[in-house]
C-alpha cells in the first residue's frame, strides 16, 4: 500500500522552469538602484552647477594659462608674485581672518545666550529671524549704511561730536581701513554664525550636563572638558566657511571705496573692467587664486563638519 508521505516525496521532485534567462551585466554599476524620479528630481540642480559652476570655472582655467594671441602661457600665473597683487591676497587674507574669528566669538556668545541661556523665547526667535535677513544683507545697501552711520558725516559720527564732544575721527577711527572694513563685514559674519552654530548647539544633549553636574563638575568645567571639545569641530569648520564669506565679499568694499582697499576682489575688476590697464588673462589668474583659496577654505569646513556629526547625533 503507498503512503501518503511516498506520494508527497515523489511530487515535491525538481521542477523544469525552462532555460535559464541569462542575465547582462549593467554598464553603469554605480547607478543600481536609482530611481528615475530621482534622477528627475536633482536634474535641475545638475543643470544648474554645469551651467553656471563648471562651464565658467572651465573657461577661467583656460584664461589663466592662455595669453592674449591664444597660446598658452603661465605669465597670468606668475604675475601673482608681483609686490601689488601678493600684498592685495595678504590684506584680504588678514581682513577675512579678523572677520571670521570677531564673528564666530560674538556669534557663538550670542547663539549660547539665546539657545541655552536664559533669555525669553521671544528674543531667541527675533535674534533668529534678523540673523537670516542680516546674513544677506551686504553689497551696495550695506556700504551706504555704514556711510550713513559710522561715515565723517554719519549719525553716530554726528552725534558722539555734538553730545559728548568726541571725534571718532580724529581718535583714530577710520570707516576706510582695516578695522574700518572688518567691522561692515561682521554684520554679515556674526549673524551667518548663530545660524550656523545654532542647530550644533541644539544638538548638544541635557544629559551630558546632568552627568557633569552629578559628578561635581561646575559650569567652566563642563564647557572646558565637554561643550567646547564636542563643539570644536563644528566652530572649525564654521570658521573656514566666515573666511570664505569674507574672502569674496567685493560689492561692500567697492562701495565703500573703490581705490582704498588694497584687496584681491577690487583688483579683479579693475582687471576685467575693460579699461586700458585691464589685462583679462591676469583677471582669470587672480579669479584662480581667489577660488583655490575658498575652495581650500570649503573643504575644510566639509571635513569637519562630518566629524562634529557623530558626536550630535
Amino acid at each position: 500500500m503507498t503512503s501518503v508521505g511516498s506520494i508527497a516525496d515523489k511530487a515535491a521532485g525538481p521542477v523544469d522552469t525552462g532555460p535559464a534567462v541569462a542575465t547582462q551585466p549593467s554598464p553603469f554599476p554605480f547607478l543600481r538602484g536609482v530611481r528615475i524620479g530621482d534622477v528627475l528630481a536633482i536634474a535641475p540642480f545638475a543643470v544648474f552647477a554645469v551651467l553656471f559652476l563648471l562651464l565658467p570655472m572651465s573657461y577661467l582655467l583656460i584664461q589663466a594659462f592662455q595669453a592674449q594671441d591664444g597660446s598658452f602661457t603661465l605669465n597670468n600665473i606668475a604675475g601673482l608674485a608681483t609686490p601689488r597683487i601678493a600684498s592685495a591676497f595678504w590684506y584680504s587674507i588678514r581682513i577675512s581672518a579678523a572677520s571670521a574669528v570677531l564673528g564666530a566669538v560674538v556669534g557663538l556668545l550670542m547663539a549660547l545666550a539665546i539657545i541655552r541661556g536664559g533669555l525669553p523665547g521671544w528674543i531667541g526667535n527675533i535674534v533668529m529671524t534678523f540673523s537670516g535677513v542680516a546674513s544677506n544683507f551686504a553689497g551696495i545697501p550695506l556700504a551706504f549704511a555704514f556711510l550713513a552711520t559710522l561715515g565723517r558725516v554719519g549719525l553716530i559720527t554726528v552725534l558722539a561730536r555734538q553730545l559728548f564732544g568726541i571725534d571718532l575721527y580724529r581718535s583714530g577711527f577710520n570707516l576706510l581701513s582695516f578695522w574700518g572694513l572688518t567691522l561692515t563685514y561682521l554684520y554679515f559674519q556674526i549673524p551667518l554664525m548663530i545660524l550656523i552654530i545654532a542647530p550644533a548647539i541644539h544638538g548638544m544633549k541635557k544629559e551630558w550636563n546632568e552627568a557633569a553636574a552629578t559628578l561635581g563638575a561646575t559650569k567652566w568645567q563642563f564647557w572646558r572638558y565637554v561643550g567646547l571639545p564636542v563643539l570644536w569641530p563644528n566652530l572649525l569648520g564654521t570658521l573656514s566657511l566666515l573666511f570664505a564669506n569674507a574672502f569674496g565679499a567685493v560689492a561692500t568694499a567697492y562701495a565703500l571705496s573703490t581705490s582704498a582697499f588694497n584687496i584681491v576682489p577690487i583688483l579683479l575688476f579693475a582687471q576685467i573692467r575693460g579699461d586700458v590697464l585691464g589685462d583679462r588673462g591676469l583677471g582669470a589668474a587672480l579669479a584662480l587664486g581667489m577660488v583655490v583659496i575658498t575652495a581650500l577654505a570649503n573643504v575644510i569646513y566639509l571635513i569637519v563638519r562630518v566629524r562634529s556629526e557623530r558626536w550630535l547625533k
